[in-house]
């Protein structure tokens, strides 16, 4: 054998191992079709959950929120949630990003009238 081929065999024996190192433990992801959320409302001091659909428009009292995707960890792994979700006020969008279950302080609305996190994924 050449040394050439030698050299490509090794390259693609790594390239295989590091790929099945990275597949075996990266988490899998379980797509939702609803994204449960709090909502608590400053003005009144209310909390109140919301079903929000995927992909569908839902509004509650001055805003408008479209869930993008809702993914839950696998049962098997530690119990986490994600959204990315986009929230509007006035048609002026307020917020855009993912949000996480277990790190509800990490990325949440927080503006004058509203808080939102993600409860859960269902």
């Amino acid at each position: 054998m050449h040394t050439s081929n030698i050299l490509g065999m090794k390259k693609i024996f790594a390239i295989s191992i590091a790929t099945f190192l990275f597949v075996f433990n990266a988490n899998a992801y379980i797509n939702r079709t609803t994204a449960v959320v709090d909502i608590l409302d400053k003005t009144s001091g209310k909390n109140h959950v919301l079903n929000v659909p995927v992909n569908q428009d839902t509004s509650y009292e001055k805003l408008n929120l479209l869930v993008r995707t809702c993914k839950q960890t696998d049962p098997f792994e530690a119990e986490n949630a994600f959204m990315f979700i986009e929230i509007s006020q006035n048609n002026r969008i307020i917020f855009s990003g993912w949000m996480n279950k277990n790190e509800p302080g990490e990325n949440p609305l927080q503006n004058a009238d509203y808080d939102v996190w993600l409860v859960r994924c269902e």
